[in-house]
Order: C-alpha cells, then structure tokens, then sequence
C-alpha cells in the first residue's frame, strides 16, 4: 500500500493519519477536508465556543510534519474503485478512509435557520444570542438543550419546541427525559408540538399557530454525509456498513466515525454512535484494518453534555436493557442504570455524579453482574454493587 486517501478532515480523519503514521506507513497520505479550518473536536462548539469562552477548538496536531497532502475546502463527489473524485480533480489510492462524518437534518420552509454543525455555524449563532433576542430552538435532545443553556445565559428569550412528550425522550427515553423538564425554567417549553416549516420571522406549527422569532436555531439530528457514495459500489445503510474491524465492503476501504455503521460483538448489532469518543477512538482500529493488522472495534460508548449547570453523561446501550433503575431523586445529584434480564450492567446515565459514569463504564466493559438491591442506594458506591 503506497498511497491512502483519507475522506473527512475532523477528529475521525486527522487521528487517522496519526495513527496510520504511529504504526509505520510511510506512503503517500491526501487529506481531503470539506471545510477551509484546520482539522478542530466540534463538542466544544455547543458549548465553549458558542457561550463565547473559546473561538475556536483546532486540535493539536502537525499535519506538515507528518507530511500529509492536506486539501482543506475540498469535497468528495463520487468513488469507484481506486479513485476518489473530488471538486478538485480525481485522487488515486490504494487504501481508503471514509470518515465524512454527519450533516444536520433541516426542516421544510424559506426562512433561515441556523444549525449547530462546523466552527462557522457556531460563530453565526453565537452573534444572535443577545439580550432579548427571541431565539426558537426546535428539539430538545442533547444539542437544543446546550444551545438553549446558551441563549438563556446570554439574556435570550427562548423558546424550545419538542414533538416528543419530553426532553431527550429519543436519545435515553421519556421517562428520563421527565426529570430534566424542571430544568428548562424560565424557557417557554413546548412539548408534543410538531414544527409545520420555518418561515420568514418564526416558525409554524402543525395546527396553524405562528411563533415570532429573530433567530430559529433546528436541531433535530443529523444523518450520515454519504450522499457522494450514492453510486459507488459499497454497502450503506445507515451510514457506511462495516464489521467490527471497521473494514468495509469496498476492498481496501475502511469508515470510522460518525459516518460508520459497525459490528458490536458486545452488543450483537450494529451500531452508529455520533460522539467525539467514537471518532477519538475508533481510528486506531482502522488505521491498523488497512494495514492488514488484526484489530477490533467494539467499545463501550460513551459520551456527556453541558446543560442547564449539569453534567450529564453516559456509557453503554441502553436498548440492551430490560429495566431502569434510580440512584438518586431528580432533585439533586442522581444516575440512571439499565440492567440486563440476568442483572449485568447494559447502561449507566450520570447528572453530576461523575464516579458513577467512570465504574459504570468499567463494569459494562467487564460484563458484570450487578445486585439490584444495593444498586438503589445511592451511598453505595457502584463498584461495590458487583456480584
């Protein structure tokens, strides 16, 4: 292999051409990154960079020295076999990286509306969060809920709109999401509303009813950026299909990060997590897959969010669960575990109780068994619950 074209210049793409380097290839390495910015983590920007403690959150990396062929404001058009075109021309490789990442879902309508996806959008959305702004954000999962932190830290008026019957309800459930309800106070909180289209100064609802805004910020999810594949030979279904080395069915060809859909053999299905952890991780496995090395994805995912003062964070997969249980009242510091039929630990939710997200995430790595009964004390620290 003399010359790997990685697809995707954020955390995903630029840690795996360190680690490709780290493990010895010396080939020809072209980066190819639709942004101009240098490779940056984007958690920071819903939170830091958006509430104005940082302007920009570039990782640390020398691409110069490890002489990569980095084309910064270059996108990917179309792939067959050993050629990538892009909008600068065609590449040729014998190794593939894909890790084009995720684009933001928008909503029908011929207003402006902001999302929270690169360094630009943040600092777009950053300069309308000013005092008295009337700022819509529509979902309340994990990014409406940070950039609402946001607006009604800079003196916004702010409303959320959820179709869901709570907060979170896609991500962990409603019966989780219920607990962080009290934590939109001072936020007009809509709840089982549908969004009918964003229209010239606000939005409006199914049913008629219109809400002024100055600023509509939909943040309703992402979905894989795999549309230059549409026509390629290898597998998609939800993002780039691979198995648990992330190779795949491209020969030669891996995907790492937000854009792939890999094997779990912890969990026996295949997974496609959207978390910084993920696109930290994962490229060591698929550095070492297109080397021919024997390596094996299969982590136990993890990641947090900065929301209305708390910390809250989370590791496993809670649809392995078979019930819920609760350290703690929703009043204070509390966690959420999900047990599996025969008691081992599937998942763990931490609202600032850090120590419990760290052993969680150990003891579902080491597929123990946990007692129930103590669990529901939340004195009782969670190592000292395995069986």
């Amino acid at each position: 292999m003399n010359q790997v074209v990685v697809v995707g210049a954020g955390l995903a793409g630029v840690r795996t051409v360190e680690a490709l380097r780290g493990r010895g290839f010396t080939g020809r390495i072209t980066l190819i990154g639709q942004e101009r910015h240098p490779p940056y983590d984007r958690p920071p920007l819903s939170k830091a960079v958006l509430a104005g403690d940082a302007d920009t959150s570039f990782v640390e990396t020398d691409l110069e020295a490890m002489e990569v062929d980095f084309w910064p404001g270059v996108s990917a058009k179309s792939l067959r076999a050993g050629v990538v075109e892009t909008t600068e021309g065609e590449v040729a490789y014998d190794g593939l990286v894909i890790a084009t990442g995720s684009e933001p879902i928008r909503l029908p309508g011929d207003g402006p509306q902001h999302v929270l996806r690169t360094l630009d959008d943040a600092h777009e959305l950053r300069a309308t969060l000013v005092p008295g702004a009337r700022i819509v954000i529509i979902g309340a999962g994990w990014i409406g809920a940070e950039v609402a932190t946001a607006a009604r830290r800079a003196g916004c008026a702010v409303t959320v709109i959820e179709s869901a019957p709570t907060p979170l309800a896609t991500a962990v459930g409603t019966e989780i999401g219920a607990r962080t309800i009290p934590w939109y106070d001072g936020i007009d909180l809509r709840l089982g509303t549908m969004v009918d289209s964003v229209d010239e100064g606000g939005v409006r609802l199914v049913g008629g009813e219109f809400i002024e805004a100055h600023v509509v910020v939909t943040g309703i999810g992402v979905r894989p950026a795999v549309g230059w594949l549409a026509d390629a030979d290898i597998d998609l279904h939800n993002g780039v299909v691979t198995d648990e080395h992330l190779r795949a069915s491209l020969p030669n060809t891996v995907a790492v990060g937000d854009c792939a859909a890999w094997w779990s053999r912890r969990w026996g299905t295949r997974l496609r997590v959207e978390h910084w952890d993920t696109a930290l991780n994962a490229p060591e496995v698929a550095a070492a897959t297109l080397l021919g090395e024997d390596a094996v994805y299969d982590p136990v995912p993890y990641f947090w969010s900065e929301q209305f003062g708390h910390m809250v964070q989370y590791a496993g997969h809670h649809p392995a669960g078979d019930r819920l249980i609760y350290r703690g009242e929703p009043e204070g510091k509390w966690s959420a575990v999900w047990l599996t039929a025969d008691d081992t630990l599937a998942a763990v939710l931490a609202v600032d109780r850090p120590r419990d997200l760290v052993q969680g995430r150990r003891i579902i790595g080491a597929g123990h068994r946990l007692d129930a009964e103590r669990l529901v004390d939340p004195q009782v620290v969670l190592r000292d619950c395995v069986v």
